[in-house]
């Protein structure tokens, strides 16, 4: 994996963006941690790694999203990518439409895996 170098925002935490289906009968696996409830892809929310999902303490809050090409966006957090079934630490898996946000198309090859920094 090549992960693109960027500059890092004042207190920006360095990450790698992952793509995951929220909705229900998709590829993403159960309802949110957060709301016991699924999510439409067109919605910009993410699933945090364990130690940064902190036991929901961050469910509901919106995150800074901040990708090599210059552009961000926010993305609420519903769900944690559970370190125990798999997930890294470093991730933020993130709806389609957050990478639509960021201006990565699906032919990028960076789709579904991109070096990033995020901040509360």
């Amino acid at each position: 994996m090549v992960v693109a170098e960027l500059d890092k925002p004042n207190g920006g935490i360095k990450a790698i963006l992952t793509l995951n289906d929220f909705q229900k009968g998709g590829s993403g696996g159960g309802p949110s941690e957060c709301s016991g409830k699924y999510y439409d892809n067109s919605i910009p929310v993410v699933a945090l790694s364990t130690r940064w999902y902190s036991k929901g303490r961050r469910c509901f809050e919106n995150i800074n999203i901040y990708a090599h090409n210059g552009r961000s966006t926010h993305a609420m957090v519903v769900d944690e990518c559970d370190t125990s079934r798999g997930c890294k630490n470093n991730i933020v898996d993130a709806s389609e439409a957050v990478w639509k946000a960021l201006g990565i198309s699906k032919k990028d090859p960076e789709w579904g895996l991109m070096g990033i920094f995020w901040s509360d």
